[in-house]
């Protein structure tokens, strides 16, 4: 049930891009086509769940028994650059098409603060392995969630021709993004 719980709460309560608002930049440039959004979900999925897995292995056997905590924050975002330097090359090779979509998104997933977000809050929370690949797991599904039902509106946005012109583009987004934010904090009666 405890596990049922950290899903339900990284995907609905506390998503990170509609309630916590990390990774807005990436939430923002690649939502314009549903199929670009399942690419980079995917891609953000694998980051951060691999990523929270390899730096609490990090944290727990490393930093805190030399009492180097402090090198926490530096040593998260190296490992967090690895990963998606090894994300890219494998885009690349496996979908050039999508690699090309993704274009300079790929690379920001490095700064991308959701990333180094759900690694951070999985320590804070003193998870143990198997929760944190949880809660990093379903942080991801939720991140990816949010970033296609984003998409799949601005696209339904982009056909019709009732959104009047000085509202197109970032303008409509925006408030469909508050919009959305808003109809996710429905579920924070959930789970507390």
């Amino acid at each position: 049930m405890e596990y049922i719980l950290i899903i339900i709460a990284a995907i609905f309560v506390n998503n990170v891009v509609l309630a916590q608002f990390l990774g807005i930049c990436p939430f923002l440039g690649v939502s314009n086509k549903v199929t670009t959004s399942l690419g980079m979900g995917g891609a953000v999925v694998f980051v951060l769940t691999l990523s929270a897995i390899v730096t609490y292995l990090i944290q727990n056997f490393i930093l805190t028994p030399l009492q180097i905590g402090y090198m926490q924050t530096l040593t998260f975002i190296l490992v967090i650059a690895a990963l998606v330097q090894m994300v890219e090359i494998i885009l690349k090779k496996v979908s050039p098409a999508l690699y090309q979509a993704l274009g300079i998104f790929l690379p920001l997933i490095t700064t991308n603060c959701a990333v180094l977000g759900i690694a951070i809050l999985s320590i804070q929370k003193d998870y143990n392995l198997a929760q944190t690949t949880v809660f990093s797991l379903a942080s991801g599904v939720g991140f990816a969630l949010a970033l296609i039902l984003f998409a799949g509106l601005r696209e339904q946005l982009d056909l019709t021709s009732e959104v009047p012109k000085q509202m197109k583009g970032y303008p409509i987004a925006l408030i469909v993004a508050g919009l959305l934010a808003m109809a996710f904090m429905g579920f924070s009666g959930i789970v507390k």
